[in-house]
């Protein structure tokens, strides 16, 4: 009896913590209050990366006909492109945002990104108009013939982002540059 006095005021000392908004170590459906930064699914509008003055309007993308993630248009190079197929940025998982390097005659939204240095903020605004800022872990490139498509999209319990564009010489043909520059980064 004394047992199930204690399991009840524990209950319902949980529920009357989430009322007032207090921390809880666990919510209802057993995940971690921790566990709780990361947000329910909403589209990206707008990627911003202030240190290296990326500002632009995101829009989603599928698969091009080789199987790999579609680019945004090209007469559009200002533009990033989420992969609609996969969770979406703040969301449990791994969101990605592609963007073009240049074009023929400019500079494209990701010219910079090979600059980006560890430990900076890459912020995602969403439809909800909610933030999902996230911190950068690495900034690496990869041949094109060896991108890492297993860490890429590797699941898990908290919420990444990766951001890709081109980098490395000019080869041209359908390859155009040799490689793939990556930038993987984790919710803060």
């Amino acid at each position: 009896m004394a047992g199930l006095l204690l399991i009840a005021l524990f209950a319902g000392g949980l529920g009357v913590g989430q009322l007032l908004g207090l921390p809880t170590p666990w919510n209802f459906d057993g995940v971690r209050a921790s566990d709780a930064q990361v947000l329910h699914r909403s589209p990206p509008t707008q990627v911003a990366i202030p240190t290296i003055d990326v500002r632009a309007p995101v829009v989603g993308v599928g698969r091009a006909n080789d199987g790999s993630i579609a680019t945004p248009s090209i007469d559009a190079p200002d533009e990033a492109g989420w992969y609609r197929l996969g969770p979406t940025p703040g969301e449990r998982g791994t969101a990605v945002i592609v963007g073009h390097v240049d074009t023929a005659d400019r500079p494209a939204v990701f010219q910079k990104l090979a600059n980006l240095k560890r430990g900076k903020l890459v912020e995602v605004t969403r439809e909800d108009r909610r933030v999902a800022a996230f911190r950068v872990d690495s900034v690496e490139r990869f041949p094109k013939t060896a991108f890492p498509a297993d860490r890429v999209f590797a699941a898990g319990d908290s919420s990444h982002l990766v951001l890709v564009t081109c980098g490395g010489a000019w080869i041209g043909g359908d390859i155009g540059y040799a490689d793939n520059i990556v930038v993987f980064a984790t919710l803060r």
